[in-house]
């Protein structure tokens, strides 16, 4: 029997929200509910439909292959379970992509983590990895058959390469398990592989590194992923980077970040000091008079290279006033007489500090009132 539109069973539009959807849904369903309508064969009927409607339509991908496949056509069945039509949608996505029509299936893609150091990411790198996977058999050159021998047809999908089942209200359509979708297969399948054309080994491939990755960058090798059924083409390879931490710079994008400790001495009297830069140079800089730490400088074009680009980023230097530590009697008093001494000239040699506890007073004072 044609069965009808779904949007005209559920009374919506064609455009309806999932809202609207749901809303209508049980609306109907609690109209043409069995229990509120028992012996009426007409009300029954209507509740299937009701609720085969709304379970194409709930769901976006089986939504948008009914609009683009079956909307509005009569007698419209998902032929395939979705398999032909998800391909031809969302190939990419769903996996689908590279299955070939009356053949064994692509290879699958693979995945592999590469750490690296953020020098490597600095200048770029080849490194050699060795990945496990799958491979073409050597033995019968991929075919999956003894020499000589010839492939005869599927029994099980009779040379469709696809086999069907009823799943409900929908025809299931898969790729054929005995053949892989080839629609045939091997009469003599070779003994080193049985038949599948391919075998696990290991294989050692040279990756190239490019200047600038960041953490998560993804290399893709095509055609080194697993090799396909019986010939059937390879999948891909993706290279997942992550990029250790590094003793000294901290990476925020294309800029470079270090944080520099200088004694208490040389942040008041103003000086230089060398810093390192990642391509191994160094780099001098002045220290301003009175520097407090959190004061940072920038070295421009000194950071990391953009990916794919000539551009740098900077390196930004953060200076670390560093408090004095294990010191001698006799540095000591020295501290003791610069303390006593650093209330005289009018001039204030710590003004934050005094800033700070100055304001900290007239709320205690505040608090007293």
């Amino acid at each position: 029997m044609a069965k009808r539109d779904y949007y005209e069973v559920l009374g919506v539009v064609r455009g309806a929200s999932a809202d609207d959807l749901k809303k209508a849904y049980r609306k109907q369903a609690m109209e043409f509910h069995p229990d509120r309508n028992q012996g009426d064969k007409s009300a029954e009927h209507k509740f299937k439909e009701i609720n085969e409607a709304y379970d194409v339509l709930k769901d976006d991908q089986k939504r948008a292959a009914y609009d683009q496949f079956g909307g509005g056509a009569r007698g419209f069945e998902f032929a395939g379970g979705f398999a032909d039509i998800f391909d031809e949608m969302f190939g990419d996505i769903m996996g689908g992509r590279g299955r070939r029509q009356g053949g064994p299936a692509r290879g699958a893609d693979t995945r592999f983590n590469l750490e690296i150091g953020l020098d490597e990411a600095f200048r770029g790198n080849e490194v050699q990895i060795r990945v496990p996977t799958l491979i073409g058999c050597e033995t019968c050159k991929g075919t999956g058959g003894e020499e000589g021998s010839k492939p005869i047809s599927c029994t099980t999908c009779r040379g469709a390469g696809k086999v069907r089942a009823q799943q409900g209200f929908f025809t299931i359509e898969r790729t054929c398990p005995n053949c892989h979708g080839a629609g045939r297969v091997i009469e003599k399948p070779c003994r080193t592989c049985s038949g599948a054309g391919r075998v696990q080994r290991e294989k050692t491939l040279s990756v190239s590194i490019p200047k600038g990755v960041e953490d998560g960058t993804r290399i893709r090798l095509a055609g080194e992923g697993e090799a396909g059924v019986q010939g059937a083409p390879a999948g891909d390879l993706y290279i997942f980077l992550t990029v250790r931490p590094h003793p000294v710079f901290q990476r925020d994008g294309a800029h470079l970040y270090c944080r520099v400790p200088i004694p208490m001495t040389r942040a008041a009297l103003g000086g230089s000091v060398e810093v390192p830069t990642l391509d191994g140079a160094r780099a001098r800089l002045t220290i301003p008079v009175g520097a407090q730490t959190g004061h940072r400088m920038r070295l421009r074009g000194k950071g990391m290279p953009v990916l794919r680009t000539a551009a740098r980023g900077d390196l930004i230097v953060e200076l670390q006033v560093e408090t004095p530590v294990n010191i001698t009697k006799q540095q000591q008093e020295l501290l003791e007489q610069f303390e006593k001494s650093s209330g005289r000239g009018g001039k204030s040699v710590s003004p934050e500090s005094e800033g700070f506890f100055a304001k900290v007073k007239e709320l205690w004072e505040d608090l007293k009132e």
